[in-house]
């Protein structure tokens, strides 16, 4: 099997938890212009699962992901396939998405893991962004996702010089939400999945859509006031406030 094919992201629903895994391990996962369809797809298919709370982004092997093919760079700006829109629609999705960030994650793949909410790294973990040096001009959306999630400051240090960043400087600078202290983030990355897929869904998925909305100056008032509203007519807020004055886990059920 030529080691530029591999194997496609495979999706895995499990209750509320769902995972896509890249399984390219030999060429650091690198993305081909297949795997954009499919990610596109399998985002779809988590946005259509109402059960599923959390999507963790995921990979075999030593890294993360290298990014998209550079051989293939010509071929990942056409409207309706392009490699922005799949990052688009991962930072639209509707459940909380994590990436599990391992090891190393260049180029586009930095892009993938900033429209993720949260982004678990170790001692492994490494970063940097080539596209100056590769000579190309990156896309508006990712453009705006490195200056809304880490400012400009840092988006112009890391695009501008390509420099490389070890784990403690992508926590320093906002990249990593959360740093495991050794080189298996596995625990770390389980904790982080419990916790959101505990805490009641109206408010969650609510409150990460509209967060993300106002990072982008888009908000919508009207919209947020209406999320507030089910909120508070929710069995699910009756349940949390009865599990809080006695002390227990609350049950919730989305309602």
């Amino acid at each position: 099997m030529d080691e530029n094919t591999g194997m496609t992201p495979e999706l895995l629903i499990q209750g509320a938890c769902a995972s896509i895994t890249l399984r390219r391990p030999e060429v650091a996962n690198k993305l081909l212009p297949e795997d954009l369809t499919v990610l596109r797809a399998q985002i779809e298919q988590v946005n259509a699962s109402p059960g599923v709370l959390v999507l963790t982004l995921q990979s075999v092997g030593k890294h993360f992901c290298s990014g998209y093919d550079i051989a293939e760079i010509a071929n990942s700006q056409n409207a309706g396939s392009s490699f922005g829109e799949m990052v688009d629609a991962l930072e639209n999705c509707r459940a909380v998405t994590i990436a599990a960030i391992q090891g190393g994650v260049f180029g586009g793949a930095t892009d993938m893991g900033l429209a993720c909410d949260f982004r678990v790294g170790g001692a492994a973990s490494q970063m940097f962004m080539p596209a100056a040096r590769l000579g190309l001009h990156f896309y508006l959306s990712g453009l705006e996702r490195y200056v809304t999630r880490l400012g400009v400051d840092t988006a112009k240090r890391l695009f501008l010089t390509a420099e490389k960043l070890d784990a403690r400087a992508m926590k320093d600078c906002g990249f990593l939400t959360h740093l495991a202290d050794g080189t298996d983030i596995a625990a770390e990355l389980q904790r982080l999945q419990t916790t959101l897929a505990g805490m009641a869904p109206l408010a969650l998925l609510g409150m990460k859509k509209h967060l993300n909305a106002i990072a982008r100056g888009v908000h919508d008032k009207a919209g947020i006031d209406a999320a507030v509203q089910a909120t508070i007519a929710s069995a699910d807020l009756q349940e949390g406030g009865a599990a809080w004055r006695e002390k227990r886990q609350p049950q919730f059920n989305g309602r």
